[in-house]
């Protein structure tokens, strides 16, 4: 297998990030969340699944860069926040103290190489879901001459089938380019191979989008499904599991506008669920068309809109997106 290694390494810091996070959000406290200068959550389980998965990552692989959405300005500011998120991480390493924090989390304020290999980490992509009780993901990917070559979500939240127990509940996906997308439960090791579901009809098709107004243009989505015939209600979630969802085949297409005219998408929030999409026989693009391009920095510059489907309607959704936003 190709990037066996990469994959292994990969696999295993996002299912035990998976359970960290896990634990605490069904704990989570007032004095655990604190606002970052955007003014966007930040969590004990955001900064610990970064701490511990860009520890996992640097061992395995020490000459690779790691480009993580957090910083250490919350708990350099917060000494009871950082006690708090060794105290979390020291349950999943033998030693845990608070320059072991520091050290972990800047290791991924590195700058992205506009050639070679990194790997590109949100610890928490959906904060907001977390805090609701509801879906998030760890998101995980490598990225190769500008080009995502792995990806694993994990996504503790999630049912890999329909009508799984609290106890059994909890999903990681994960792809590598070239060899298919594939889903296991958190608490075991078998794996299956997962492919999105090839609905033409759009009476019969369903459309996913984040959960908060804020993050995305839900009246423009409504317009874009309104004239392909769309009838089923939106499927509202939060964070990368858009992208499972269409993957797995429990929706068939994923918009994503952001409200803010020029906004940039974040290439954290979308590079594992692109490549796990693709792999999963669905297909991924701005709203232009145009594949989405990870070779300019932290952002994904040249593109404008998300636009993940089944591939089999894909062309059909685009000429109507032009028809809503050319208007």
């Amino acid at each position: 297998m190709h990037l066996k290694t990469e994959l292994d390494v990969a696999i295993d810091a996002v299912k035990k990030a998976s359970h960290l996070c896990a634990s605490i959000q069904h704990g989570i406290m007032a004095r655990d969340i604190v606002q970052k200068q955007d003014r966007s959550p930040v969590t004990i389980a955001d900064l610990g699944s970064q701490a511990f998965i860009n520890s996992r990552v640097s061992k395995a692989f020490p000459e690779d860069c790691i480009v993580g959405e957090e910083t250490t300005d919350e708990l350099e500011a917060n000494d009871d926040l950082l006690d708090r998120v060794s105290d979390f991480v020291g349950q999943l390493t033998k030693t845990s103290n608070r320059d072991d924090i520091l050290h972990a989390v800047r290791l991924g304020t590195c700058k992205p190489p506009a050639t070679g290999r990194f790997w590109i980490l949100d610890p928490i992509d959906g904060t907001k879901g977390f805090l609701r009780g509801d879906q998030y993901a760890i998101a995980l990917a490598l990225i190769d001459q500008g080009t995502v070559q792995l990806g694993v979500l994990g996504c503790p939240n999630y049912d890999i089938k329909a009508g799984t127990s609290k106890r059994d509940r909890g999903t990681v996906f994960f792809a590598v380019r070239g060899e298919g997308a594939h889903a296991l439960r958190l608490g075991d090791e078998q794996t299956n191979r997962i492919h999105v579901d090839p609905a033409s009809k759009f009476d019969v098709v369903r459309f996913c989008e984040s959960v908060e107004v804020g993050h995305a243009s839900h009246d423009i989505h409504a317009n874009i499904s309104r004239i392909l015939g769309i009838t089923a209600p939106p499927f509202r979630i939060d964070s990368q599991a858009k992208y499972a969802s269409v993957a797995k085949g429990d929706a068939h297409i994923y918009f994503r506008l952001s409200r803010t005219r020029g906004y940039r998408e974040k290439i954290w929030d979308h590079a594992a669920g692109c490549l796990i999409v693709e792999e999963a026989g669905g297909s991924v693009s701005d709203f232009n068309g145009n594949p989405l391009d990870f070779s300019s920095g932290i952002t994904l510059e040249k593109n404008e809109g998300i636009l993940a489907t089944n591939g089999i309607i894909h062309d059909t959704v685009l000429e109507a997106i032009a028809s809503v936003t050319s208007s």
